[in-house]
């Protein structure tokens, strides 16, 4: 599949808020938790934008800088890829020198393999309450963007190695379900949706008998599960 520039993501982006930013546009379930986030396009934008903002004022980073990503499908994690590529961070999730590292509670072990500059640690609390615990030598991602602002000054920007075209066929206006454990890779459970005009409802840990009506109740029109 072709390539897209991080520019053409933050387009899109752009554009699925512009349709209707107050109409759901990822909504979030841990069916092992019973966990239901959703986020309105308005909203999504405010966590990109600090995200960005969290990036560039507060890290000093821009176009061409390196962040490692060790963080699995879910409503933050599309908060932190989309605000690096606003910010013109390339995003990567290979172990290796990056500028800055975000990762889960459960894997900073991990970032021993990675040299880092700042680093921020995602409880992926479902309120995206505060830690009660920060691990040594990071930072609470979700207290730390919450200082920055929600307006974001776009400038050109870099490659992704993670965008691509719709592979499933979508359509605009679109109500996707999708398998976090089926199509973990952000280029589909993110990227293909937002590029199609499609809203997300993304599942962790499915529960298959419940799969019948949640497709009724988010109105679902595709199911990728």
């Amino acid at each position: 599949m072709a390539e897209e520039s991080a520019d053409e993501i933050a387009r899109m982006f752009a554009a699925a808020i512009r349709r209707d930013p107050t109409r759901p546009l990822l909504t979030w379930y841990d069916d092992a938790t019973g966990e239901r986030t959703e986020l309105s396009g308005a909203t999504l934008d405010n966590w990109v934008e600090k995200t960005a903002n969290l990036l560039v004022d507060g890290a000093g980073l821009g176009d061409g800088d390196r962040a490692g990503v060790l963080l699995p499908p879910h409503w933050q994690t599309a908060a932190v890829l989309l605000g690096c590529w606003a910010a013109g961070v390339e995003v990567t999730t290979t172990p290796g020198p990056v500028d800055v590292l975000f990762a889960t509670e459960a894997r900073v072990a991990e970032a021993d393999d990675w040299s880092a500059g700042d680093r921020y640690a995602l409880s992926l609390h479902p309120l995206a309450l505060p830690m009660r615990e920060v691990p040594s030598g990071w930072q609470d991602y979700t207290v730390a963007v919450r200082a920055y602002g929600d307006v974001f000054a776009a400038y050109p920007r870099g490659s992704s190695e993670w965008s691509r075209k719709d592979p499933f066929g979508l359509q605009p206006g679109d109500r996707v379900l999708i398998d976090a454990a089926t199509h973990p890779e952000p280029r589909d459970w993110l990227l293909a949706p937002l590029a199609a005009g499609a809203s997300i409802v993304l599942c962790g840990n499915l529960d298959r008998a419940k799969l019948a009506g949640r497709i009724a109740s988010e109105q679902v029109t595709r199911d990728l599960s």
